[in-house]
């Protein structure tokens, strides 16, 4: 089973929807990750503000940040081994990597909000 792990540069949330303006691409990879995830699929997302940890653990995650400092983030890999480093995989990589269709990467988070009108 294919394996894919993003390190995430630090930033305030994955989406790309929070701050003074939306980055598209960033709004791109998590509804790709969000579709995987969905579909019982092996993919992570690490950010370094809230996983250090994870950061120091992985040597080659810890070469790249030695060798190339943050500005190497985003790095990818696919089964342990570093396939992108300073940039997000296209929608394409993601659906040849997990043997899916590109637009099957489109889906976006839902959350259902429920509230009594009666109790406001």
């Amino acid at each position: 089973m294919t394996k894919v792990e993003i390190f995430d540069p630090a930033m305030c949330c994955s989406t790309g929807v929070c701050g003074p303006s939306v980055d598209p691409e960033l709004t791109r990879v998590a509804s790709a990750v969000y579709s995987l995830e969905q579909k019982g699929f092996n993919i992570k997302r690490y950010q370094l503000t809230t996983n250090p940890d994870i950061f120091a653990q992985n040597n080659e995650i810890t070469r790249i940040f030695k060798e190339k400092g943050p500005d190497a983030l985003p790095v990818v890999l696919v089964n342990d081994q570093v396939v992108r480093v300073g940039g997000y995989p296209a929608n394409e990589e993601f659906a040849q990597w997990f043997g899916v269709k590109p637009e099957e990467l489109n889906e976006k988070p839902k959350s259902r909000i429920s509230f009594n009108l009666n109790q406001l």
